[in-house]
């Protein structure tokens, strides 16, 4: 219940901000109503569509190396306990593999099947394919009062980032401190983002997981890989959201968080824990660096990271689990003892009927 309660807030949350959801149209019905105890001993099936579930899995080996050239056949998928089969394969920023065509995405229960088949966030509308490589790249700069020291120093390290990324990728750029600043929109032009990133100025109080929502909502919006990068130059002393309902949006949402921070959170050790945990839980990878030689590093481990990545996705089989689902990715036979698997560790279906809109400005974001 705990998680349902965080992610409760966060939506209260944009609500209350004037943030505004659609009705997901199913065919030309009403959405099915909460099934109770008698509709499952009435054989009901409560059906909604099925998207894809993506996951960015990162592979290797005992001494930290990534590990290329993988197959499809090498991995393994469950979702809670049912085992899934692989829809797309891509490595890297290489061209996306079918495997599976519309017909063969999930079977309709059958109508003795009292299974509930949600759809859930971090996914894809079947109807929707992934048809190029790259990532969606958004990174979100901390513009806050901990960063007037060496503030320029900080623009030029992800200055060097956004130019280092592959040409495939797309990147948007943010920057918070009390509020969120949509400095450049999803954009394959790097001239567009280089301009946000020199146009930012240092603010007041940091409200990192504020614009870490935002941030979340407007990637939640694009199909294919997405990642979130955030420099953080001290913790959060100004967000209405706990961090644990932001950290679980995005395991659902299938989105990474990278955090680069540097010795300032290293002096709250509640906001390290945090770091940490976000982007562990989510796929992604936490740095703190001492200096900016080091901070300049992490950004180099991000990209690589991001080029090393495995793109993996599935139809979800039936599932009668309405909460929390377990996602296990593995490894088959040998491969499976010598190498290191790193990816989000399951999500929480959408619940029925609804989905985000279109972003739109607020007083959250400007």
């Amino acid at each position: 219940m705990r998680g349902h309660h965080l992610i409760a807030a966060c939506v209260a949350l944009f609500l209350a901000l004037g943030l505004s959801f659609r009705v997901h149209s199913q065919e030309s019905a009403p959405p099915p109503p909460a099934p109770n105890s008698s509709d499952l001993d009435n054989d009901t099936v409560f059906r909604v569509n099925v998207d894809m579930v993506q996951l960015n899995v990162a592979v290797t080996d005992k001494k930290g190396n990534y590990v290329t050239s993988l197959r499809p056949s090498d991995f393994e998928i469950v979702e809670d306990t049912i085992t899934q089969k692989l829809a797309t394969f891509e490595e890297g920023n290489q061209e996306p593999i079918m495997l599976l065509n519309s017909s063969q995405q999930v079977s309709a229960p059958s109508p003795s099947d009292s299974s509930v088949v949600d759809s859930g966030p971090g996914t894809a509308p079947a109807s929707k394919q992934i048809n190029s490589s790259g990532a969606n790249v958004f990174i979100l700069f901390d513009t806050s009062n901990y960063m007037y020291r060496g503030f320029v120093f900080a623009q030029d390290a992800i200055s060097d980032f956004v130019r280092s990324l592959d040409p495939s990728s797309k990147i948007a750029f943010y920057s918070y401190s009390r509020d969120v600043a949509r400095d450049a929109l999803l954009t394959a032009d790097r001239s567009q983002v280089l301009r946000g990133v020199r146009t930012t100025v240092a603010g007041a109080d940091a409200a990192l997981y504020n614009a870490l929502l935002l941030v979340l909502r407007d990637a939640g919006q694009y199909t294919g890989r997405k990642v979130i990068v955030v420099f953080s130059n001290g913790p959060d002393n100004a967000s209405m959201v706990p961090p644990e309902g932001v950290g679980e949006l995005a395991q659902s949402e299938g989105i990474p968080i990278y955090m680069i921070s540097t010795r300032e959170t290293n002096k709250d050790p509640m906001s390290t824990a945090v770091f940490e945990r976000m982007s562990s839980s989510t796929g992604g990878q936490a740095y703190f660096a001492k200096n900016w030689k080091e901070q300049e590093q992490a950004f180099e481990s991000v990209r690589d990271d991001l080029s090393h990545l495995y793109a993996l996705s599935y139809y979800p089989q039936p599932n009668p689990n309405r909460g929390w689902r377990t996602i296990t990715v593995k490894l088959v036979g040998e491969k499976a003892k010598n190498f290191h698997i790193r990816t989000r560790n399951g999500y929480r279906p959408r619940p029925t009927g609804f989905s985000p809109d279109t972003p739109a400005d607020t007083a959250l974001a400007r």
